[in-house]
């Protein structure tokens, strides 16, 4: 019975994936040597699907070692995120005032990293807020960035 239920769950991790956007990564530093592959920090772009220019850049620990070369490692709960204007900001359909923009798995089924969009539509802007989460508890380590939108250029909001 365990074993169903796991494997039920590991169905569904990679059912609910698939969907997921991915960030293109642009670089990485070593952390803490392994023989066996070191744990290191990465730093990924992703491009916001529903604003055309912009870009969040993501920087997150990974967990080396042979369960990190599996993908069956943990990775800390640890994100920073810092995005910004790349090209003429162009929003392609209405908003929502508060979404997920991205996921990306933090463990092999449990864990996910979460990169919220807000607009504030007093400010004329677009705030990203990054977190992550586990099926029975998050962590309160969070990150939050701004992306003022040109005057002129209205947010459109659902």
């Amino acid at each position: 019975m365990k074993r169903s239920v796991l494997a039920l769950a590991a169905s569904l991790a990679t059912f609910l994936g698939a969907g997921l956007a991915h960030g293109e990564e642009i670089a990485s530093v070593n952390t803490n040597f392994r023989f066996t592959g070191s744990d290191r920090v990465s730093v990924d772009a992703y491009d916001d699907p529903l604003v055309e220019g912009v870009t969040c850049y993501v920087s997150r620990a990974r967990t080396g070692g042979v369960k990190g070369t599996l993908g069956i490692a943990e990775d800390p709960t640890e994100a920073s995120i810092a995005c910004r204007q790349v090209g003429p900001i162009k929003i392609t359909q209405p908003l929502k005032q508060k979404t997920d923009v991205f996921s990306a798995g933090m463990s092999f089924i449990f864990k996910t990293l979460h990169v919220v969009r807000i607009v504030d539509t007093k400010r004329n802007t677009l705030v990203y807020l990054t977190y992550s989460d586990r099926i029975a508890t998050g962590s309160p380590k969070n990150s939050v960035t701004a992306v003022p939108v040109p005057a002129g250029t209205t947010i459109p909001v659902k």
